[in-house]
């Protein structure tokens, strides 16, 4: 949850100076879900009214909720809890429960989350990486994360990383959702073109778009610089600071967050800003992609950089952070040190310093620069980490982000399943939770025994067919020194085919198998039946030729001849 906690945008709260307001706590939560608000009534036996604070730039009012709108369904139950279904932007409010609307103590706050995947520049020049983002802190932790393309499920993990780097290509659309939720998905996002300077991505709900590209019925296209540098023109009594891109095309749609002795200065957006001379520290970004952070700069202090703010580490591996000063600072080395950050929904900061000893180095080389090295990666270590001159000053820049560690394991995914029948299309991945540098070499090994492959880094092995002796246990290792780090075993089971089917071909053959002598049977005494008759007839008609013969064998010759000599003399008697 550190990680997504990291990898939001910062909202910027409406400040009620009241003194009779009360403390305010924060919830966030995803659009379209259900919340439950706890009744913190002073004293929860007399009887209570929900009440919210109607906030504008200059005041805020308390009204009873039956007053937000009566096509909006709230429902109250027995102990005072409010239940909002199917919750909006527009329930956004501060909430709170007692005995009249006077006033509003011990508030709630409601954020409202939208989901998104959100798109950042590698440090591969022809690729991207992808990370499912909401724009606050959801209050109750993601169980996992789950990926789909082109509306297919992809894979579910605990990290909110994409896996894979990602290149160019409209035709593919991915999507994510928190698991529990997943009929609440992010809008699909395609990754149209990177250039060395650029990278376009669209937006198939215009929702997530800025407002000047915003169409809820069509999708948007928005250009992105890969990189963001402070520019500062120097005047006589003020200096003007310019967010220079690298893409000059963007610069027409991009949105700008500022950020002002290390805190964001919400209310600007533009592209340059104006401040007196003086020794602030100055820092832009690409306003919702805060991973596209320019470098700080300030005119008369040493800044701090850091050499990457993300990293994909194995676990069991090492890894090196490292902080750059633009300048020699003052401050004595161990002054300084390196701190672990956790982040809240109340802008509460949980810091731990991270002193050296056991799997923790520090390493420092002049003034300039400072590296933490942990050693033997867990999966815990991943977090945010700054290096400053003490914790204290943490608190006071809560929206800074520092450089951002995730630890992933190794495993074995197999698509489509684990178990498939044979003659079908098996493709095996070495999966983690970030996307590892293109570079890392991947080997496999099946039942214990190293597989033999040939072309590119193997982090895919397919089986095309797959047969029955591919059944069998599978890993995969990346190829480091001094060790391997390798993934558990997973099983792969072939099957012959559809145990049904199977057994209702073996039912038709023993069926076929059983009749096949009847049926013979059957046809050899229909064709003796008739041969038989056959014969029959034969004879029948051999009697009667016998009985004509005899007839005419029985007749004397003078008799025959009479009988023609008569028959002549009668034809010459008609002839005449």
């Amino acid at each position: 949850m550190q990680l997504l906690k990291a990898g939001q945008m910062f909202l910027g709260f409406i400040l009620c100076v009241s003194g009779a307001l009360g403390a305010e706590r924060g919830i966030c939560v995803l659009k379209g879900s259900s919340v439950n608000l706890t009744c913190f009534a002073e004293n929860p036996a007399a009887p209570n009214t929900w009440c919210y604070l109607k906030e504008n730039k200059t005041m805020c009012v308390v009204k009873e909720i039956s007053e937000i709108s009566a096509s909006v369904t709230y429902n109250i139950t027995e102990d005072g809890t409010l239940t909002i279904r199917d919750v909006k932007k527009s329930d956004e409010h501060s909430f709170c429960c007692q005995e009249s609307c006077r006033e509003c103590k011990n508030r709630t706050k409601l954020h409202v989350a939208d989901l998104q995947v959100k798109v950042f520049p590698a440090s591969e020049g022809q690729k991207v990486t992808l990370m499912c983002s909401s724009s606050c802190s959801l209050t109750e932790s993601p169980a996992a994360f789950i990926w789909y393309q082109n509306g297919e499920f992809l894979y579910e993990d605990w990290s909110p990383w994409y896996q894979e780097l990602v290149s160019s290509d409209q035709a593919v659309r991915y999507s994510c959702a928190v698991k529990g939720f997943e009929d609440l998905r992010a809008p699909d996002v395609s990754v149209d073109f990177i250039h060395p300077d650029c990278f376009s991505v669209t937006y198939l709900n215009g929702e997530m778009c800025p407002e000047k590209l915003k169409s809820a019925e069509a999708p948007c296209s928005i250009t992105y610089p890969r990189d963001v540098r402070v520019e500062m023109l120097p005047k006589t009594d003020y200096v003007t600071l310019i967010c220079k891109t690298s893409c000059p095309s963007a610069d027409a749609h991009t949105a700008f967050t500022w950020y002002w002795n290390r805190k964001a200065f919400r209310d600007c957006t533009s592209q340059d800003i104006m401040l007196f001379e003086s020794e602030d520290y100055v820092s832009c970004a690409v306003k919702n992609n805060e991973y596209m952070h320019s470098d700080e700069i300030c005119t008369n202090s040493a800044t701090v950089n850091y050499v990457s703010r993300s990293l994909c580490v194995l676990e069991g591996a090492a890894v090196n952070i490292s902080s750059k000063y633009t300048k020699s600072h003052s401050s004595h080395p161990t002054l300084l040190s390196w701190y672990k950050l956790k982040r809240d929904m109340n802008e509460e900061i949980d810091v731990t310093i991270m002193e050296a000893g056991g799997r923790l180095e520090h390493h420092n080389i002049d003034h300039y620069e400072h590296t933490l090295t942990i050693n033997n990666l867990m999966k815990n270590d991943s977090g945010e980490y700054m290096f400053t001159l003490n914790k204290y000053l943490i608190s006071e820049q809560p929206d800074l982000l520092g450089a951002i560690l995730v630890v992933t394991g190794l495993k074995v995914t197999m698509t489509p399943s684990d178990m498939v029948t044979k003659g079908q299309r098996v493709t095996l991945t070495c999966s983690t939770s970030c996307p590892l540098s293109e570079e890392t070499t991947y080997m496999w090994f099946f039942n214990e025994e190293p597989l033999s492959l040939t072309g590119g880094h193997n982090k895919q092995v397919v089986l095309n067919p797959v047969r029955r002796h591919h059944a069998g246990n599978y890993s995969c290792a990346v190829i480091r020194s001094p060790q391997n780090i390798s993934s558990t075993v997973k099983l792969l089971t072939v099957r012959d085919g559809d145990k049904t089917a199977t057994a209702a071909m073996n039912i038709t053959k023993i069926v076929f198998l059983l009749l096949l002598p009847l049926v013979g049977c059957k046809l050899y005494l229909m064709l003796r039946k008739r041969k038989t008759a056959t014969r029959r007839v034969k004879a029948s008609e051999n009697v009667a030729t016998e009985e004509v013969t005899s007839q005419y064998e029985s007749l004397p010759l003078t008799d025959r001849n009479a009988r023609a000599a008569g028959g002549l003399e009668d034809r010459q008697q008609d002839i005449v």
